[in-house]
Formats: structure tokens, sequence, C-alpha cells
């Protein structure tokens, strides 16, 4: 079976992601591995200190794909010239770019959409409404213009949500509504998948179909069943596969995935089909 990992980054892209060893960050990393249950080593995500490393860990966890996502935020910044550089020239990395029209200002994050899709090659944008410096909702007006513009041009929008949200009255994924009713042709995908608010998250994509989760690392924690019951049922084309590497080992979230219940037909969609069909790549 093809798998796609529809959030999976290196940890040489940046000191968060346990990057440089002895640092508050790598133990954070650490720290995080165990939270969500990594089993075996802790610091397994070190093999991705280096570019090589990291393409050997994507090719012996048997990826297809591995999809790399940038972010632009006021506490971080990993530009998409960066994620061009990293997934360039590798059949089995794909990147997903970033803006901040808080940051850049809306005409500059437009022609930045623009820049990433057009010259590097980049398949999705990311959003992180809830990281901004004041934090916003999504249906905030200041998206508005990038949710058109999006919409216009089929580019699908990535949105950050979860627990790791700085304060949790932004990770509600009611706020998302408006979006996805005025813009039905705009794929929006839900990266965390909104955890621990999974019924409201679940509540959300049954009405609106162009809403799309990726649960990653939280799929494994209490409460996620609900994503599981849900991709048996109606959810089965609204719900990807991420491992959240490197807070997460790839392989064992595969192996851990393939035990959760999902039906036969579902594990197919969930593991490539319906990442496949976002992403283009048919």
């Amino acid at each position: 079976m093809k798998i796609i990992d529809m959030r999976c980054r290196p940890a040489y892209l940046h000191a968060f992601f346990g990057g440089v060893p002895g640092t508050p960050e790598h133990a954070t990393a650490r720290w995080l591995n165990r939270r969500v249950g990594t089993r075996g080593d802790d610091t397994h995500f070190e093999r991705s200190l280096s570019a090589q490393g990291f393409l050997d860990e994507v090719r012996e966890a048997g990826l297809h794909k591995a999809v790399v996502v940038g972010r632009h935020t006021p506490a971080q910044h990993l530009p998409n010239q960066r994620i061009h550089e990293i997934v360039h020239g590798h059949a089995e990395l794909l990147g997903i770019g970033a803006i901040d029209p808080a940051l850049q200002g809306v005409e500059a994050a437009l022609a930045e959409i623009d820049h990433a899709v057009d010259v590097l090659g980049l398949r999705g944008i990311d959003l992180e409404p809830g990281f901004a410096e004041p934090a916003r909702q999504p249906d905030d007006a200041l998206y508005w213009p990038i949710y058109e513009h999006l919409q216009r041009r089929g580019v699908p929008l990535f949105l950050m949500s979860g627990p790791t949200t700085p304060d949790p009255a932004y990770n509600d994924p009611g706020r998302l509504a408006a979006v996805a009713r005025a813009f039905p042709d705009l794929a929006i995908v839900a990266y965390h998948g909104y955890w621990p608010n999974v019924q409201q998250a679940l509540g959300l994509a049954f009405r609106y179909p162009n809403v799309h989760l990726v649960p990653d690392m939280y799929l494994f924690l209490p409460g996620s069943e609900g994503y599981v019951q849900a991709a048996n049922g109606f959810l089965a084309e609204q719900l990807l596969f991420g491992s959240s590497y490197p807070f997460r080992p790839i392989r064992q979230s595969i192996e851990d995935a393939q035990r959760l219940g999902l039906r036969e037909e579902v594990l197919e969609r969930f593991f490539h089909a319906n990442a496949a069909r976002l992403l283009r790549l048919d």
C-alpha cells in the first residue's frame, strides 16, 4: 500500500524540532515523543539531523511521499525557499508553503502564495491564526482574501489546530464553519484534527465535506476513537495520515494506525487516496 505522510519534518529544519542536541528544544522534543506514545528510543529523531538521515528514515519507513510543512508565525519562520530546498530533487518529498498576512500584509501574502506554488512547486499553503500576534480565529476578516485566492487557484489550505495552540480558545472547530461555508470549493485541512475537541471537529467535517482532518500524533491519544468511527462512515474521504515526525516515529505511527480498526478500503483512502487527491498527485 502506498503511504503519504501529510506531516513529516526533519529535525535539522529548526531547533524547535530537536535539531540541536543539548538544548531545551531537544529536551522538549524528547518529552513530546514520550507524551504521544513513542516506544523505545525517544531520541530516534536525531537520525534526521542530516538531510541524508532524513531521506533514509523516510525510505526505510516505506513512505511513498513525505510532506514537509513550512511555517510563518512571529515565533517561528520556516521560509518557503527553505522548504523547496529540502524537497527539491527527491521524489519521496513534497512541500507545503506558509504565509502570515498579519506580518507580510495581504498583498505580499497573496504574491507569496503564487511564488510558492508557481515557482517553488509547493503543493499547498499553511496558515496558523492561533499563533499570530495577536492571536486570531480562522474566520477573521484578515484571512478572507487569502481563502478567496486559494479557492480560485485550487490550492489547498492547511490550518494549525490542536492543544499546542498558545491559548486553547483558538483551538475551536466552530470558528472554521463560516470559512468552510463561504468557500465550498476550498479544500481545508486541519493539522492535529482539533484534538482534544474531537466531537466538535467531527461535527464540522460532517457538515462541510471540504473540511479534512489530519490528527497525526494525536490519533493515538485518548478520545481519538471518534476519528476512527467516523472514518468507517461519513469521514472516509476526509481523514488523512500524518506521523508528525520528528515528534513521533514514522514506522511506529504507520503500524499503530493499521491497528486502529479502520476498514480495509478506508485504510487505503486514509493512507494514500485522500492525500493524493488533495495534492493532485494522480
